[in-house]
């Protein structure tokens, strides 16, 4: 008698090939029968977990929540000044895009589509507006200990964004890209270069 199949891991399983689907084809393009292929799954083990493509990508993007909010959470609370905790941020977030080039990928796909909310559950804004928010926090603080420049401030948190989602998208159009080693630079830039008796 074949061994029962845990539920769980099963959920997993689909999650997981829905991830690689999405990356690979988009969002748009992908149904459910892709993803159950990819799965190696019947199109009702699918619908058994999840009751539609968009409910996959919720889930997924979900995940990727859940990972981002740890990341915040630890720059938040993590020892060190704003600018320590900033760029241990920038290390985490691109650590994490290494970890899960795929999910990346769909991130990037939603971006560009111009999807919101209202339709799929996903808002890509709010991971902005929480990333700009988090580093605006951590620049403030840098700011009050009298370790960053004076006027660093909200417009620098939009910039460092801009930076790092800049080396992702250009790495999305061209994966021979070594995102991997760009951590460095983009610490010179965004970090070294608003600690106090940098270039002004």
């Amino acid at each position: 008698m074949a061994g029962r199949v845990d539920p769980a891991a099963r959920r997993d399983l689909i999650l997981k090939a829905a991830v690689r689907v999405f990356a690979r084809q988009g969002f748009a393009a992908t149904r459910v029968d892709d993803v159950a292929g990819e799965a190696g799954v019947a199109k009702g083990s699918v619908y058994l977990h999840f009751d539609s493509r968009d409910a996959l990508l919720t889930a997924a993007f979900e995940e990727y929540r859940a990972h981002s909010r740890a990341v915040i959470q630890q720059a938040r609370t993590g020892p060190g000044d704003g600018l320590e905790r900033l760029a241990r941020l920038v290390r985490s977030v691109l650590d994490m895009v290494v970890a899960e080039p795929e999910l990346a990928r769909i991130l990037i796909d939603l971006w560009a589509a111009g999807r919101q909310g209202a339709t799929s559950g996903v808002d890509i804004a709010a991971v902005y507006r929480e990333y700009r928010a988090v580093i605006a926090e951590l620049l403030a603080d840098a700011e009050a200990e009298e370790v960053c420049r004076a006027g660093v401030g909200a417009g620098h948190a939009v910039v460092v964004v801009g930076a790092i989602e800049g080396c992702l998208v250009q790495w999305i159009v061209d994966p021979t890209l070594p995102v991997a080693e760009l951590t460095a630079p983009l610490l010179d830039v965004c970090v070294a270069g608003l600690r106090r008796g940098g270039a002004e």
